[in-house]
């Protein structure tokens, strides 16, 4: 990030003077007493006082009654944000134990239709832009009547409480219709973004044998128009039981052939020409609280991506309890985040409307035409709470921008960063180039649960590179290698309570067997995130990256089984390893080592055909950054790629401390990599 500062009064890009480096736990920000008062989290605090006689001398001894009274905590969640069921629940919790948690049985409820109690004539319900599209508001009245109407038809399509909805459409209005219409009816979403290659798609959606798929013929991304309809016919095609495809239009407006033994493609605007449907007309369906709201997916990175179920109660009250205490939203607040609509972003943006909040989704290069073009719309559209990843302030560093002194951001109130840890120098450089009295919120998360373990509190100061707070109801702790849990030291990222929105199951996982070996094989009862975590003794938080082998690339995880499955269609290659390396200020190195058939070389031919194969069967962010060509890849004897072992090498770590040659096939097959990262300069070991 930039180590600069605005001058007083400058209003140039570039004019500039040198700014003291910031370090991990400088003082970045304070709340005032009329921001601490008037915090949704200390409302919440009076209200315990006068409802449940409960009182609490901070936000720690408040967190610590919420990871020990699950019952009294999240009953007073349920309350305090209004959930409303058609069948109350008999208790909070029936079955304590992880996995198979049984949270508010008996209870029967449905997420779009909390979504939509917010229906307000004469309001929007969120606003859109896109690079073909200028800023546009939806009103609430239109926009919920779009949702009844496709609601009825998918009924009318056959579709039942239980059936697979499956998208591929980008971040547009038509994308947050379709889901609410589904699970309005009890139906279960899933969704991939278009820039997918069709077998990333094709591998996701046909674990689920979905009954319907809205797709897109093409989208535009940094002023290019991506035809899709090839791909989108091979996933038609590779979806047996399919019956029915809606096509919404992309920027290219063209038909999509029918594929043979497949139904005809409809027209998004043919399926909704129906009368509108009132809202006394319209049926929720009323499913339990663990009934299956949407599916996401792992990153695949030990083979096929898990399909991660989550319940429309679990993600109801987490969704409400995350945004209203550790984001500070309510009823009126216009928020962005810059996401694809296949990153778990996208499922928490959406679902901001629980709270009456606006969302502001943008289909779009966040750097094009200009690389300033977010904080253009984030001016246009008013934003309260603007949301990105850290990459992204890497590149407005680079590219000098101040957007405090080019637009008016006297609406915004907080800036949210995820998907990759945020280091001193990019939490600093938003104080320095953005505004002063801005609250930096930044968290970690997961698909795994929708939502964050860690995060922002404004009733909390800013540290550089430290996240404020463990989040309500999270009992989120680092346990050293025994399972005991550490203080001010790195250990594995653990939550020893459940939560509510912990999947309901991995799909086609009838015995659970995968569940538990996903979550719960290190520390039995206990749920191990895959992280590297710390806390500090005044309750911060640091997630360190990954402690597993999963990539992550800009943000987005991506799993290496995606990148090996591409590069088997590479007839040159014999086998290959792929790692990603979290650099010192956010960056990122992933290289690609690669063994070839006899003769073959590594030229500048076949590293073309190796990324035009990555990027066409999955994305740009399945690149690697370099590629290498090595004797041997380092495998266990049970013929597992060490993955882990490389990536720490490459970090620095000695080979014989990085794993057991004795455990491997090819014992000598680390030196290559050691030497490598003694040698190269392709990146920064941390």
């Amino acid at each position: 990030a930039a180590s600069c500062r605005r001058r007083p009064g400058c209003g140039t890009v570039g004019d500039v003077e040198p700014h003291p480096a910031v370090r991990d736990g400088d003082l970045l920000w304070t709340p005032g007493p009329d921001q601490i008062a008037r915090a949704n989290v200390t409302a919440f605090g009076h209200w315990l006082a006068e409802e449940r006689g409960r009182t609490f001398g901070d936000y720690h001894a408040l967190w610590r009654w919420s990871v020990t009274d699950l019952d009294g905590f999240w009953q007073a969640v349920w309350d305090y944000c209004g959930i409303e069921a058609s069948a109350e629940p008999t208790a909070v919790l029936g079955v304590r134990d992880m996995p198979g948690a049984d949270w508010f049985p008996g209870a029967r409820l449905n997420y779009a239709q909390h979504v939509l109690r917010n229906e307000r004539p004469g309001q929007d319900a969120l606003y859109f832009q896109s690079e073909t599209t200028p800023l546009t508001g939806l009103p609430w009245p239109g926009f919920a009547n779009q949702v009844r109407v496709l609601a009825t038809r998918l009924r009318a399509m056959g579709v039942r409480p239980g059936d697979r909805v499956a998208s591929c459409l980008p971040n547009i209005p038509q994308t947050v219709i379709a889901m609410l219409a589904t699970t309005s009816i009890g139906a279960i979403w899933t969704c991939c973004s278009p820039d997918f290659g069709w077998r990333g798609v094709s591998d996701r959606f046909g674990q689920l044998a979905p009954k319907v798929l809205f797709c897109v013929d093409s989208y535009r991304y940094g002023g290019k128009d991506f035809d899709r309809r090839g791909d989108i016919g091979q996933i038609i095609g590779s979806l047996p039981g399919l019956e029915h495809v809606i096509h919404v239009p992309g920027p290219a407006s063209q038909a999509i052939a029918r594929v043979p033994g497949r139904p005809e493609p409809a027209p998004w605007a043919e399926v909704m020409d129906y009368p509108p449907v009132p809202a006394a007309g319209f049926r929720f369906e009323q499913v339990p609280f663990g009934h299956p709201l949407w599916i996401l997916f792992s990153s695949g990175t030990t083979g096929l991506p898990k399909a991660i179920t989550h319940s429309h109660g679990g993600i109801l009250i987490e969704q409400l309890k995350l945004q209203t205490f550790h984001m500070d939203l309510r009823a009126g607040d216009r928020m962005f985040f810059y996401t694809t609509s296949g990153w778990m972003m996208w499922n928490f943006l959406v679902s901001s409307l629980l709270l009456g909040v606006r969302p502001l989704l943008y289909d779009g290069h966040p750097g094009y035409p200009r690389p300033d073009v977010l904080w253009q719309l984030a001016q246009d559209a008013r934003v309260t709470f603007f949301g990105a990843s850290p990459a992204y302030v890497d590149l407005m560093s680079r590219a000098g921008l101040v957007p405090g002194d080019t637009y008016d951001l006297s609406a915004l109130t907080a800036v949210m960063l995820a998907g990759s840890p945020v280091s001193a120098e990019c939490g600093a450089w938003f104080y320095r180039n953005v505004k002063p009295e801005l609250w930096l919120c930044t968290g970690s998360g997961g698909t795994d649960i929708c939502s964050g373990f860690v995060g922002g509190l404004p009733t909390l100061p800013v540290y550089a590179g430290e996240i404020q707070a463990r989040h309500l109801g999270v009992s989120a702790y680092a346990f050293d290698p025994r399972g005991e849990p550490v203080t001010g030291e790195v250990g594995e990222m653990v939550i020893t309570q459940p939560m509510p929105s912990m999947p309901v199951c991995l799909w086609n996982d009838e015995a659970g067997q995968l569940y538990q070996r996903t979550y719960f094989a290190d520390f039995p009862g206990v749920w191990r995130q895959g992280d590297f975590f710390k806390v500090n003794e005044r309750g911060g938080c640091f997630v360190l990256g990954r402690s597993d082998a999963t990539l992550n690339r800009h943000g987005i995880r991506i799993g290496t089984a995606e990148v090996y499955a591409a590069l088997q269609t590479v007839e040159e290659i014999t086998d290959a390893l792929i790692v990603n390396l979290d650099l010192p200020g956010g960056g990122f190195f992933m290289p690609l080592f690669v063994t070839l058939t006899a003769g073959t070389v590594l030229d500048d031919a076949l590293e073309r055909t190796i990324t035009e194969r990555l990027r066409a069967q999955y994305t740009a962010r399945h690149v690697p950054d370099r590629i290498i060509a090595v004797a041997a890849i380092p495998a266990t004897l049970t013929g597992k790629k060490m993955e882990v072992p490389v990536r720490r090498i490459l970090l620095g770590a000695a080979p014989d401390d990085a794993a057991n040659r004795n455990a491997m096939a090819n014992p000598h097959a680390l030196d290559v990599f050691a030497e490598y990262a003694r040698t190269q300069r392709d990146y920064r070991p941390g």
